[in-house]
C-alpha cells in the first residue's frame, strides 16, 4: 500500500527530534572547546618581571627586542625567538621617560594587539553564553515534543487516503459483481445525498463486508472511496486498543471528529473483531478497556448530525462474534456477504494480475481457473506472482505453462523437497501408500478425480496424492462425504493389506486426523449422522468464556453417541477402502511400480494405469 502523505507527514517530528538531539551534542561539544581556549588564553605562560629590572637588564644588551601591547611589555631574550618576560607600565608612558635605551634594544611599537585581545576576551565571554541559551532552547524543544507526544497519545492513528493519482475502482477490481452493486447505493450515498433526502430517505451509517481472509474487502472499500471521489480513513480495530485505560475511546472520538471535518468521507475499520467482540464474555469485567472502546464505537455510530455523511465500513471475517448492540439498524445498516470467487471470477481475477506480466500465448489461463476452486483473490495473485519467480529463475523471457503449473503447485499443496532423501524401503511404503489413496478415489464413483501422484516430498507430507473436483460446488452430499473418508484411508489401508496390520507406519498421521475431523463435522454440524439424523449439535467457538463457564448443550450419553456414530463413519470408511484395494491388486501394484519410476503421475497415466480396476459389492453403499 502507498504510503500517504499523512504518514509521511507524522515521520518527521521523530527526524526533527533525532536531529535536535545532534545539535545539542554538537553545541556542548563546541562549548567545551570555547571554555579549554578561553581558559588557555587567559593563562598567561610569560615570567613576569618588575619594571626596573626589566630596564636594567634591557641597558645591559640582554634582550633583543621588546613588544609593545598597550600597557603590557612582550620581552625576548637575546638568543630567543619567542618573549619569555613580561612587564607592565603605565599607559600610554613613554619608554625613555622610563630608563629604556633605544640603541640597546629594538623597540616594536607596532605590536598593540589590544583589539584582537578585546574580540577574543568579548567571543570567549558572550559565545558560551550564546551557546548555553542554545543548548537550554534544544532541550527545552525536545522535552515539549516528548510531551506533546504524550498529549498525541490519545489522538487517532488512522491513515487518510483520497489524494492518490492511482485511484481504485470498481473496474479496477475483478469479480464481486453482487458486492459492487451493494456498494455502488452507498457511492450514490456519497455523491448525491440530496437526491435520497428529498425522498426521506436516510443515509446508510455504516456498511459491514463479510468474507473469508484475502476476498478483497479491504481493495472494495477503497473502491467505494475511489469511486465517490471522498476522504478514506484506514485505521486497523486493534490499533484502537491499548494497554491504558481510555485511550481506546479516545483515539475513537478523535478519528469521528477528523471524519465529520472532512465529509462527505468514508470510515473504513478493518478486523473490527478485534475491537467489537460481545460484551458481558465475563473478561475484563465492566471497565475492560475493549467494551469502553467498543461503547465509543457505539455512541459516535449513533450520534451522528444528520446531513453529516459520513459512512464507516468495516470488514471481517468472525461476524458471528461481533456484538449484537453493533450490527443492529442504525449503526451497521448493510451487511455484504464477500464469498470466494467462482470460476469465471477467478479467470477475470488472474487475468487482472497476470496482465502486466510476460505471459506465453500457449498458458490456459481458464484451465488454471477451473482447477484452482475454492483459491481466494489472494491466492490467486500469489499463483501470478510465484509464476513469474520461478520463471525469472528458469532464465525464461517470457511466463510458460510449466512456470504456471509449478507456481500452482507450490501454492497449493507446497513446494518439493527433492533433496530430501528416503531409502528403498520408504519410497516403496511410500508408493503403496499413495497409490492406496489414487485406487480408492478412482474406484469410488462420487470422488473426485486425481490430478497427480507423487512420491516426492512437498510441505510437510512425505507424498501426495492430489485430487480436484471438475466443477465449483456448492453442497456436499452424505455419499460424497463418504467417499472423501474412504480415499483418506486409502494409504494406510493400503499399508495395512501390503505389509500387515503390524507394519503400518506414521505415514497416515496427517489423513486420520482430516477424517476424524470430516466424520466428526458430519455428526455434529451437519445432522448426517444414523441415530442423530437432522439433528446439530454445533457449539459457539467465539467465546471462550461461555465456552468455560457454560455447560455444552447435550448430555453426556448424547457424547457418548456422538462418538459412537464418529467411529462408525471412520469404520465403514475402512471398510470400503479395503475392499477396494483387495479386489485390485494389481492396479494398486501397477500404480506403485510406476511411481517408483517416475516419481510423479499425472492424471492421464493414473486414469491409464487404473482402467481395469473394478468396483466390489463390499464398497458399494445401498
Amino acid at each position: 500500500m502507498d504510503k500517504s502523505p499523512l504518514r509521511n507527514k507524522r515521520s518527521k517530528p521523530n527526524n526533527n527530534r533525532r536531529g535536535m538531539k545532534n545539535a545539542g551534542f554538537i553545541a556542548l561539544l563546541i562549548l567545551l572547546i570555547l571554555i579549554v581556549f578561553a581558559a588557555s588564553s587567559q593563562t598567561s605562560t610569560l615570567k613576569k618581571i618588575p619594571i626596573t629590572t626589566a630596564v636594567q637588564q634591557s641597558n645591559a644588551g640582554q634582550y633583543s627586542k621588546i613588544s609593545v601591547n598597550n600597557n603590557e611589555l612582550d620581552i625576548t631574550k637575546k638568543g630567543d625567538s619567542k618573549p619569555s618576560l613580561k612587564t607592565y607600565t603605565e599607559p600610554n608612558a613613554n619608554l625613555k621617560d622610563e630608563g629604556f635605551n633605544y640603541s640597546k634594544v629594538e623597540i616594536d611599537p607596532q605590536a598593540d594587539t589590544s583589539s584582537s585581545s578585546t574580540w577574543i576576551t568579548l567571543a570567549s565571554s558572550i559565545i558560551p553564553v550564546i551557546l548555553i541559551g542554545g543548548l537550554l532552547y534544544f532541550m527545552l524543544r525536545s522535552a515539549q515534543g516528548q510531551g506533546n507526544q504524550a498529549m498525541s497519545f490519545g489522538k487517532s492513528r488512522a491513515r487518510l487516503y483520497g489524494n492518490e493519482k492511482d485511484k481504485v475502482t470498481f473496474s479496477s477490481i475483478a469479480g464481486s459483481n453482487e458486492a459492487k452493486q451493494d456498494l455502488g447505493e452507498v457511492v450514490e450515498f456519497l455523491k448525491f445525498p440530496k437526491k435520497f433526502s428529498h425522498m426521506g430517505a436516510r443515509i446508510p451509517k455504516g456498511v459491514l463486508l463479510v468474507g473469508p481472509p484475502g476476498t478483497g474487502k479491504t481493495m472494495l472499500a477503497r473502491a467505494v472511496a475511489g469511486e465517490a471521489g471522498v476522504p478514506f480513513f484506514s485505521i486497523s480495530g486493534s490499533e484502537f486498543v491499548e494497554m491504558f485505560v481510555g485511550v481506546g475511546a479516545s483515539r475513537v472520538r478523535d478519528l469521528f471528529a477528523k471524519a465529520k471535518k472532512n465529509a462527505p468521507c468514508i470510515i473504513f475499520v478493518d478486523e473490527i473483531d478485534a475491537v467489537g467482540r460481545r460484551r458481558g464474555s465475563g473478561m475484563g469485567g465492566g471497565h475492560d478497556e475493549r467494551e469502553q472502546t467498543l461503547n465509543q464505537i457505539l455512541v459516535e455510530m449513533d450520534g451522528f448530525e444528520q446531513g453529516q455523511n459520513v459512512i464507516v465500513i468495516a470488514a471481517t471475517n468472525r461476524a458471528d462474534v461481533l456484538d449484537p448492540a453493533l450490527l443492529r439498524p442504525g449503526r451497521f445498516d448493510r451487511r455484504v456477504d464477500i464469498g470466494l470467487p467462482d470460476r469465471k471470477d477467478r479467470e477475470a481475477i488472474l487475468q487482472v494480475h497476470f496482465t502486466k506480466k510476460p505471459l506465453a500465448k500457449n498458458v490456459d489461463i481458464d484451465a488454471l481457473a477451473a482447477k484452482s476452486a475454492g483459491s481466494s483473490g489472494a491466492d490467486l495473485a500469489n499463483i501470478a506472482n510465484e509464476s513469474a519467480i520461478i520463471a525469472a529463475r528458469n532464465n525464461h523471457s517470457e511466463i510458460l505453462q510449466s512456470d504456471v503449473t509449478e507456481a500452482f503447485e507450490r501454492v497449493a499443496i507446497g513446494p518439493e523437497r527433492k533433496s530430501k532423501v528416503m531409502n528403498e524401503s520408504d519410497k516403496e511404503l511410500t508408493a503403496y501408500h499413495e497409490a492406496g489413496h489414487a485406487l480408492v478415489g478412482h474406484v469410488l464413483p462420487d470422488s473426485d478425480p486425481v490430478h497427480k501422484v507423487t512420491i516426492i516430498p512437498r510441505g510437510g507430507t512425505g507424498g501426495v496424492t492430489w485430487f480436484l473436483p471438475p466443477e465449483d460446488r456448492l453442497y456436499t452430499s452424505v455419499i460424497e462425504f463418504k467417499d472423501v473418508l474412504a480415499r483418506a484411508l486409502g494409504g494406510r489401508i493400503a499399508e495395512e493389506v501390503i505389509f500387515g496390520i503390524d507394519r503400518v507406519t506414521t505415514g497416515a498421521g496427517n489423513d486420520l486426523q482430516k477424517a476424524a475431523e470430516i466424520a466428526r463435522d458430519m455428526v455434529i454440524s451437519q445432522g448426517m449422522g444414523k441415530k442423530l439424523r437432522d439433528q446439530v449439535f454445533h457449539s459457539d467457538e467465539g467465546i471462550m468464556m461461555e465456552r468455560i463457564m457454560h455447560e455444552r448443550e447435550y448430555s453426556d450419553e448424547t457424547a457418548k453417541t456422538i462418538d459412537d456414530e464418529v467411529e462408525a463413519l471412520i469404520t465403514e470408511a475402512a471398510n470400503r477402502a479395503r475392499a477396494v484395494i483387495k479386489a485390485n491388486p494389481k492396479p494398486l501394484k501397477a500404480l506403485k511400480d510406476k511411481l517408483l519410476e517416475k516419481e510423479t503421475v499425472d492424471a492421464d497415466e493414473v486414469k491409464e494405469i487404473l482402467e481395469g480396476s473394478v468396483m466390489p459389492k463390499a464398497a458399494a453403499l445401498y
